[in-house]
């Protein structure tokens, strides 16, 4: 169905006409915003939806890695905090060591601000933005539907909206994944604390990162420096509690943090999706941590909230375009084969990267402190020239060695 009939209206099942979109994004995040300004800059009627007011915190490292880059919309401007250079590996607080870069890694950004700029260019795009606005369920069936072409969702306040397709990029804890029927075989919690330091400490920090190799299975922790503040985290498997956030409180008193007040201080559960989970039902797709697309080794999602929405934006174009429901799921369909491709692909030897971690972080921290050929994969991945999966298709003996080191 083409937007000419979206900016005509639809017919609602009690003959009251109501505006038709033909895109509602639930959630202004990465993703969101990212399949907003997809669907907008094809030209389409879209509409974002944010429960909070912008701009929002977001329990976030704020890393940008190469890919994070290169799916940004064409023009946008990274607010860059810092341009990390060199990274602190230890482990466990022990056996610390630095490694420098001539090239930059990544870059540092507030979350606030990035999915601000974010939301901005969306709406600059065409996308409208509403704020403040809670979605309670999305229908594709029943009285609030008018015809088979139609999505209602159904705003907390009982207003209903109508529209061609919907995309769910409302966190890990999305309403609108338990409407596809998402599921998640790994939970993680991660613990952060914004801290601002004195000009001194900073300046020590710029530049520089630390990525800690914890003492639980699979934990990890980090500083990121921000200017004027330290972006300091840890994270390990959901059931570990007491023992992740004594791992938390550790680290920032052994890096000589505990005097510092937090500005903010806030936890977080990151949640990755099944293999067989689906990414679609309907009109409805799902992206981001909406679907449980992040890396599961590193648990970094914003690169795959970016990279996910933007094909989530464009399918659900040609979703909404869809004269029945036969095409809507076949380009359904072709979005998540899309999205297994590619971000399934690098999931699945992330999986085996936490596997080998797991059980083996002392080989992986000496060799990232002391071997060439691991330091200039990690150098790639994070400045977007390789990633995890090319490392393993290009390169054989790694992915048997990964193989074989993740076994029990």
């Amino acid at each position: 169905m083409s937007s000419d009939y979206a900016a005509r209206g639809g017919e609602t099942a009690d003959g009251e006409h109501s505006e038709v979109w033909d895109v509602v994004v639930v959630g202004a995040g990465p993703a969101g915003a990212s399949a907003a300004h997809a669907a907008a800059s094809a030209g389409r009627r879209v509409l974002l939806l944010e429960k909070a007011e912008l701009p929002r915190y977001k329990t976030c490292g704020g890393g940008i890695i190469g890919p994070s880059r290169d799916a940004l919309p064409p023009g946008f401007e990274l607010p860059l905090r810092d341009r990390v250079r060199a990274v602190t590996f230890s482990l466990n607080g022990r056996m610390a060591r630095t490694r420098r870069s001539r090239r930059t890694l990544f870059g540092l950004i507030n979350r606030p601000e990035f999915d601000a700029r974010l939301t901005e260019a969306a709406q600059r795009a065409g996308a409208e933005l509403r704020t403040g606005t809670q979605v309670s369920r999305v229908e594709q069936h029943g009285p609030a539907v008018p015809d088979r072409r139609t999505v209602a969702v159904v705003l907390s306040t009982g207003e209903t909206l109508l529209a061609r397709a919907v995309v769910g990029a409302d966190g890990s804890a999305s309403r609108i994944g338990a409407h596809v029927g998402v599921k998640l075989d790994q939970v993680d919690l991660g613990l952060e604390a914004e801290i601002p330091v004195p000009a001194s400490v900073a300046e020590d920090w710029a530049g520089r990162v630390l990525i800690d190799w914890g003492p639980l299975p699979g934990s990890y922790g980090w500083v990121f420096p921000k200017g004027d503040s330290l972006t300091v985290g840890v994270i390990s498997a959901r059931g570990q509690g007491e023992a992740t956030k004594r791992y938390f409180e550790d680290f920032i008193a052994r890096l000589g943090l505990a005097g510092f007040e937090p500005s903010v201080s806030s936890g977080h559960l990151t949640r990755c999706r099944a293999d067989d989970s689906p990414l679609s039902r309907g009109r409805v797709l799902v992206c981001g941590d909406a679907a449980g697309l992040l890396e599961p080794w590193t648990r970094e999602g914003i690169s795959y909230a970016l990279r996910s929405g933007r094909m989530a934006g464009e399918w659900a174009v040609r979703i909404a375009e869809a004269q029945d429901g036969v095409d809507a799921r076949r380009q359904a369909l072709n979005y998540a084969f899309a999205v297994k491709a590619g971000l399934g692909v690098e999931m699945a030897v992330g999986r085996r990267m936490l596997s080998v971690f797991e059980r083996r972080p002392g080989l992986l921290h000496s060799a990232l402190i002391s071997l060439p050929p691991a330091w200039n994969a990690f150098t790639g991945i994070t400045n977007g020239s390789t990633s995890l999966a090319e490392i393993v298709r290009n390169h054989p003996m790694a992915g048997r060695v990964l193989s074989g080191l993740g076994r029990p």
